[in-house]
């Protein structure tokens, strides 16, 4: 058994792959953060055991494919476990479902690459020394950021988002922003490696980053204990609605539509804002139809307004676009705001390679045959209600897992709204890690979130990342709160330079601790 735990299949793929699993326990529904750190640390010592071994018994094995294999099985572990639920999409639509096992094993093991590029890089330089901690903690974090861009990005379970638990840990958010927190806590989640390092200056990095971390922890209960009352005198009357329908039900819009004003409980005389989830509409000549106006016009006054996800088109000339949309409509379905979705889901929302993909019979997921167009950036929605001006921020769907989608409006809005339709998920974990960001995202703006989701969770988070009130997937209900209108800002964000600062600080850390060892 022994001689087994010590092959060279072990070491670089079973153990790995083992612990790159056990991070979906660190994040949302779980919350056992501690894992991660194990799992990390883990990590540090297999890295350094395999380029000891290389120069022994692996020796004529390549040293970057030991390490290219080490990387990928964790990162095929870290995101089979923590993705898995993708692939639910894929069943309800047959045509789709011959696909669940190649989305199932192919999208981790692309993933995976953003593993081991930083192992490759780590095993060149990686000693039993402080520096290496501060190496291997710069590598992943930029790995991270980059992940949260390139090919469209997907900064899904980035380790951050670990700490969605902890509104005392976050509060920092305001200030630093996501991607230097991540800094840190991927250096904090190593000090369970700093134990057994043959380095006197072990005591010296444990204490500052341990006292570090209460420091944030006790600035952070003390922010959120002496929170300073809202500003804004004005009260915007708000409504989150949430149905928690199957799929199939949409098929019958009636249906949907009667649900969910049943849901709404509209009241003539009060001056409300409903908030309902994504995709509500699917036929996008839907708002043209006197049956749907009917529907609105007899059931809300002109005391409200209905925030709906919807399915929209654009023709210019022989030109046809179609929109996943984010629509603000008053009680005579005329629209008075829109926003296009600007992060599209491949496969999902559109079709890569679309004109010969669909050749073989593919289509986007989501209903309708064409794929959706990309929206531009113009986001912010500028509506006047109950004689005051608000300024909104759309986020559909999983938009909400993009820190650049809320710095890049310089916090020019009042209120995040997220809408989304989790259904597609089942009774995963998908929906509570979607859930975990917006936690995040309210922090760093320092706005309220209202968050509808189709089962999912739909909330009322405020501007310190408290879960005011909430529904869960299943629930049937709504959520209603008067807001105080929170001041918007021009005032640039300055958090990505905060980000870049930091970096440069840990690089410079790591040449001087470098230097350092190699003098003695």
């Amino acid at each position: 058994m022994l001689n087994f735990f010590n092959k060279r299949i072990f070491i670089l793929f079973v153990f790995p792959f083992i612990l790159g699993g056990i991070n979906v326990l660190g994040f949302m529904p779980f919350n056992l953060f501690f894992l991660n750190a194990i799992s990390l640390s883990v990590l540090f010592y297999i890295i350094f055991y395999v380029k000891k071994k290389t120069l022994s018994s692996y020796r004529k094995k390549p040293f970057l494919k030991n390490l290219f294999f080490l990387g990928s099985s964790y990162g095929f572990g870290f995101f089979l476990f923590g993705v898995y639920w993708i692939t639910f999409s894929l069943t309800f639509d047959e045509s789709f479902q011959f696909l669940i096992p190649f989305a199932l094993i192919l999208i981790p093991l692309f993933l995976s690459l953003f593993f081991s590029l930083p192992i490759v890089l780590m095993g060149y330089f990686i000693e039993l020394k402080i520096s290496s901690i501060i190496l291997i903690s710069i590598l992943l974090s930029t790995v991270d950021f980059f992940r949260s861009f390139i090919f469209g990005g997907f900064p899904w379970n980035i380790w951050a988002y670990s700490f969605s638990w902890s509104q005392e840990s976050l509060q920092i958010l305001s200030h630093i922003g996501f991607f230097s927190f991540n800094l840190i806590l991927i250096t904090l989640f190593f000090l369970p490696a700093t134990i057994f390092l043959r380095d006197k200056l072990k005591y010296f990095f444990i204490s500052f980053f341990i006292i570090l971390f209460f420091s944030n922890y006790f600035y952070g209960s003390y922010k959120i204990n002496s929170k300073i009352p809202y500003k804004g005198e004005n009260k915007i009357n708000f409504k989150i609605v949430t149905a928690g329908m199957n799929l199939n039900e949409f098929k019958d819009q009636n249906l949907v539509l009667s649900k969910l004003i049943k849901i709404s409980e509209p009241k003539e005389s009060q001056k409300t804002i409903f908030v309902w989830p994504e995709g509500v509409i699917l036929d996008s000549n839907l708002l043209k139809k006197s049956k749907f106006k009917e529907l609105i016009k007899s059931n809300f006054s002109k005391n409200h307004l209905i925030i709906i996800g919807a399915n929209t088109q654009e023709t210019n000339g022989l030109d046809t676009k179609y929109f996943n949309s984010l629509i603000i409509i008053d009680n005579d379905v005329n629209v008075i705001g829109k926003y296009n979705k600007q992060k599209l889901v491949p496969f999902g929302e559109f079709l890569p390679f679309e004109k010969a993909l669909r050749k073989v019979g593919l289509k986007k997921v989501t209903a309708g045959y064409n794929s959706f167009s990309k929206g531009n950036n113009k986001s912010i929605i500028k509506i006047s209600f109950d004689k005051n001006e608000i300024n909104l921020l759309p986020l559909i769907c999983y938009e909400i897992i993009f820190p650049s989608l809320i710095q890049k409006k310089n916090n020019h809005f009042n209120f995040i709204i997220n809408i989304s339709e989790d259904a597609w998920f089942g009774n995963s974990i998908g929906p509570h890690q979607h859930f975990s960001k917006a936690i995040l995202r309210s922090i760093e703006s320092r706005k309220f979130v209202l968050r509808s989701a189709n089962r999912g969770k739909s909330a009322l988070i405020d501007p310190y990342g408290k879960v005011i009130k909430s529904l869960n997937p299943i629930e049937v209900g709504n959520i209603e709160f008067q807001l105080p209108l929170l001041e918007s800002t021009k005032k640039p964000h300055k958090k990505s330079l905060i980000f870049y600062l930091l970096l440069f600080t840990y690089i410079f850390t790591f040449l001087i601790l470098r230097k350092f060892e190699n003098s003695k």
